[in-house]
């Protein structure tokens, strides 16, 4: 069966017999496919062009995939990314939808399961691999033009403030970690502590002062989470 429309598909996979066996399939069934056999070179591709879905497997040279996967949210990119994995545990299997990951498939696998599963994580992003709105509860944050607003009043913030409140809008109501934000503000150099505190302090005056319920909550000893307000 055909698509109407080929559909672009990034393959991040090191063993070069299964990358093979993937786009010998979707060669038939007209799919766009770019292939990376490292990490390094996977995240470098996701983040310099646009894909309906990402194929990412988990264990990578160089980044793997839980990395790519976390790096990739943490920007803003909200392609379909379903991720392969050798090892049937519930650990990995978590690790990754935890991540951000929309789907999971184990080795070793079928081709037409995999195909049906790249279909139907984007039918679920309503065929558009970049979202262009993120809600969280009444807080909506729109991804082209990178404006926020709560309950429909405008939210300023600056470029930090926003990369925060998006990794933490991509994994609600989850909680973050100090490190996967200070790794979205600081890929290269991570500074001191007490400046991603002054940066929550200022996200959370714009986000949270002018309401009654607070949507950025610390969680001590590991992180934030934002957590929805429509309840309140």
């Amino acid at each position: 069966m055909h698509t109407e429309k080929s559909l672009s598909i990034l393959l991040v996979e090191d063993s070069q017999q299964v990358a093979e066996t993937i786009f010998d399939y979707f060669e038939e069934e007209q799919y766009e496919l770019d292939y990376a056999a490292n990490g390094i070179m996977g995240l470098q591709l996701a983040c310099a062009n646009r894909y309906d879905c990402i194929i990412l497997d988990i264990m990578l040279p160089g980044l793997d995939g839980i990395e790519i996967c976390k790096r990739l949210r943490a920007q803003g990119n909200n392609t379909p990314i379903i991720m392969l994995t050798a090892r049937d545990t519930q650990q990995d299997m978590l690790g990754g939808l935890n991540c951000g990951a929309d789907d999971y498939i184990i080795k070793p696998f079928d081709l037409m399961l995999l195909e049906a599963r790249i279909k139907a994580v984007i039918r679920r992003t309503q065929g558009v691999g970049f979202k262009t709105q993120l809600n969280v509860g009444s807080l909506m944050i729109d991804l082209n033009t990178r404006t926020v607003s709560r309950a429909g009043q405008s939210i300023k913030l600056n470029p930090s403030g926003y990369k925060i409140l998006l990794t933490l809008a991509h994994q609600s109501p989850n909680p973050v970690t100090r490190e996967t934000i200070e790794q979205a503000l600081w890929p290269d150099d991570v500074p001191d502590q007490d400046l991603l505190r002054r940066h929550i302090y200022q996200l959370r005056k714009a986000l949270d002062k002018p309401f009654e319920q607070d949507m950025l909550i610390t969680v001590p000893k590991f992180g934030y989470k934002l957590i929805t307000d429509e309840n309140a």
